[in-house]
């Protein structure tokens, strides 16, 4: 049982300054609370400015915007879309949403993005069967961005579009471009762990203004305009909420000083442990800044002198929250019988991958203590 001596410390809790209250008072004492709103407007048009895309739907959840982008690149039953193997599972259950088949393709070792040279390889054989994807869903992971450039070049040589899941990565940059453009469309997560939240909601994004007013429209429920309710097609309950949104506001306004204080804990992390022997970070790749969303470390048990589990199960006991590494989707029961290129490395990330706790509103104090109970663990020196 965790200790209760000293209080919980969390992964990734929600960080609030104070300057969501103040606009979350005004949509309040607006009485406009509901979905949609001047707060949804500007929460749109602020993430537009913030990231250089043209344009914005705010949702209910990444989940959402994914479904969304998905459907409306025509992907459905019977067809097949390639996804990164390593992520977390909204990923591919957009695809199932939609009954197509999820294609998984392993890590690299570089950025634990999906593998360009795989991606080629599964591409260049789907052509030559006749088969290609519908569409390519690249994930951003842990909030560093995939190699766009090669992954974009190969999958327009196909034809194949992207939509780009940067939903845990939303202040981080590829080749000094901010993630989420560099698809068809993007897609931001304002999930509660997230780097900035909502409590709950995403956001679709794309320079394709008729891609998100499709978006809009289908988050709605597909109303067509006319004074009664009329529906001529399948819609959804996407859209987000004018209280939410005045919340994601005021976080996105402290969105550099948040990325500075997780990059911050990063250091201090690297630093503390820099002495230990099978322990290593997370790389972060040369053609990007992420946005150090999450502290990730590899622990090799015969180097450390202890496995991940046994890090986690310590840390556990001292009532702070550790999370494995994203269980890879191909080893997920419910997608198990799914074709997938590779593996070993995302099956190895997982095997010796350890997320520590990185909210931007812990102490040194906090810290500390982590680093502490990691440091006791360590068996190798």
């Amino acid at each position: 049982m965790p200790s209760m001596d000293k209080k919980r410390i969390y992964l990734s809790p929600p960080h609030l300054d104070g300057a969501e209250r103040e606009l979350l008072l005004q949509a309040f004492d607006s009485n406009w609370i509901t979905t949609l709103g001047p707060q949804v407007n500007e929460f749109e048009r602020e993430i537009c400015a913030r990231t250089g895309v043209g344009y914005a739907a705010a949702l209910s959840s990444g989940t959402a915007a994914l479904h969304l982008a998905l459907l409306m690149l025509g992907v459905g039953p019977g067809d097949e879309v390639v996804c990164s193997d390593l992520t977390f599972s909204a990923s591919a259950n957009a695809i199932a949403y939609l009954g197509a088949a999820p294609v998984f393709v392993d890590s690299e070792r570089k950025s634990w993005n999906i593998d360009p040279e795989l991606l080629a390889e599964e591409l260049g054989e789907k052509a030559r069967k006749g088969r290609l994807p519908k569409a390519a869903v690249i994930v951003d992971l842990y909030g560093q961005c995939a190699d766009h450039d090669r992954i974009g070049e190969t999958c327009r040589s196909f034809g194949v579009p992207v939509v780009e899941d940067a939903a845990e990565a939303l202040g981080a940059t590829y080749r000094g471009r901010p993630a989420g453009r560099f698809g068809v469309m993007g897609v931001y997560s304002f999930n509660g762990n997230k780097i900035i939240t909502t409590s709950g909601g995403g956001m679709l994004v794309s320079d394709d203004e008729g891609l998100v007013r499709r978006a809009k429209f289908l988050a709605t429920q597909a109303r067509d305009p006319a004074p009664h309710y009329q529906h001529s097609e399948i819609g959804y309950n996407y859209r987000l909420s004018n209280l939410l949104a005045a919340l994601g506001r005021g976080q996105l306004a402290r969105l550099d000083a948040k990325v500075a204080r997780r990059k911050e804990i990063n250091g201090i992390y690297r630093r503390a442990f820099a002495d230990l022997p099978g322990l290593e970070f997370l790389p972060a790749a040369d053609f990007g800044a992420p946005n150090y969303w999450l502290t990730v470390v590899l622990i090799t048990p015969a180097l450390f002198g202890a496995d991940r589990e046994a890090v986690r199960l310590a840390l556990e006991a001292a009532n702070i929250e550790a999370r494995p590494v994203w269980k890879p989707m191909h080893m997920q029961p419910v997608f198990r019988s799914c074709p997938r290129r590779g593996g070993a490395v995302s099956e190895d990330l997982f095997a010796r991958g350890l997320c520590l706790p990185s909210g931007g509103g812990m102490s040194g104090e906090d810290i500390e203590r982590i680093a502490a109970i990691i440091r006791g663990c360590c068996q190798g020196r």
